[in-house]
């Protein structure tokens, strides 16, 4: 099943590449009109690394499907990056989105801590009226290699319903050059779910050759939230994450992953 209940599981050797939360808010000016002094002092102890970049945004198609479309220039975006001492933390800032991403994932309950502290302060100083999205994305690369499954097929490893033909078994894994499933969703009202799962290579292969499993979610609501009401939304989020993972992996999987309960 796509979305069955499982029980919670930490795993040794965790499929985890990066999580990345990002909220959206109604634009506010004062954060690209200067640097973030005041808010940089207040997550500095978190985020000690610095560093701002201007971002080119693509266009914006104005009154598509009639005679008077046209394509619109938009300026450019100045997104604030803080970074903890070890790097493996970023924080985001620009003047529509605040965002917090870490490549050493353990739990939900410690990157939900992680995010609350620079969001309350985030609120505090620049009050915004409401968040406007909310989303949730994990990526996942099982490595063969790492598992010590070089030589296991992804068709003992992936149920079914994540492979497509590659779950054949006379299909030929070796003369597959691309299979994947793009998946778009709603598992509950309001949630938006984009999943892509297929054999990839992380960046382009540039600095790991190794072809490993791509497991990608992204979950998101759009609408008026207070800041009340994130929590709540984001949780549903990890809920399904998990969910979409375990139905994912086989028995055989699960088991070289190092599994122990959490509590």
């Amino acid at each position: 099943m796509f979305f069955a209940s499982y029980d919670r599981y930490r795993y040794a050797r965790s499929p985890l590449v990066e999580v990345i939360c990002q909220l959206r808010f109604p634009a506010i000016l004062s954060i690209g009109a200067k640097e973030p002094a005041e808010f940089q002092e207040a997550v500095r102890r978190d985020f000690p690394r610095y560093s701002a970049r201007v971002e080119r945004v693509p266009p914006k198609v104005v009154g598509a499907g009639t005679p008077n479309a046209s394509v619109q220039q938009q300026p450019p975006v100045t997104n604030y990056q803080f970074l903890s001492a070890d790097g493996t933390w970023k924080l985001n800032l620009t003047s529509s989105f605040i965002a917090l991403s870490t490549l050493r994932y353990t739990r939900w309950e410690e990157f939900a801590q992680a995010l609350d502290r620079p969001l309350a302060q985030f609120i505090q100083i620049y009050q915004p009226a409401f968040f406007e999205r909310a989303g949730l994305r994990y990526i996942n690369a099982f490595s063969r290699k790492a598992l010590g499954l070089e030589d296991t097929p992804w068709a003992d490893l992936i149920q079914p319903a994540f492979l497509g033909p590659l779950a054949e078994p006379d299909v030929e894994e070796s003369t597959v050059t691309r299979c994947a499933l793009d998946l778009e969703m709603r598992p509950e009202q309001e949630v938006r779910l984009k999943l892509h799962a297929g054999p990839g290579l992380l960046g382009g292969g540039k600095r790991d050759p190794e072809v490993k499993f791509i497991l990608d979610s992204d979950l998101s609501w759009a609408g008026n939230l207070s800041a009340d009401q994130i929590p709540a939304r984001l949780e549903r989020f990890h809920i399904w994450a998990t969910r979409l993972l375990r139905s994912a992996v086989t028995s055989q999987l699960h088991t070289a992953m190092g599994p122990f309960p959490m509590d």
